[in-house]
């Protein structure tokens, strides 16, 4: 998944204005107790980071 993917559908679940904000604000834990904003800068790969979101929230099934 590339980084274009991600943040679509980060934007589309959780709106445009707020995505940003969860991503750097909320400790995932799937994630070793980072944001996603530090997984993703740790190198983790995007399609990695947005199972742990969609294990974290319930994302709609056609996002997953």
């Amino acid at each position: 998944m590339r980084l274009t993917e991600f943040w679509d559908r980060m934007n589309t679940h959780f709106g445009a204005g707020y995505a940003d904000s969860w991503a750097r604000d909320y400790v995932v834990a799937e994630l070793g107790g980072r944001t996603v904003e530090q997984a993703l800068a740790d190198g983790v790969g995007a399609k990695q980071v947005w199972r742990a979101v969609c294990q974290t929230v319930d994302v709609d099934a056609r996002l997953r």
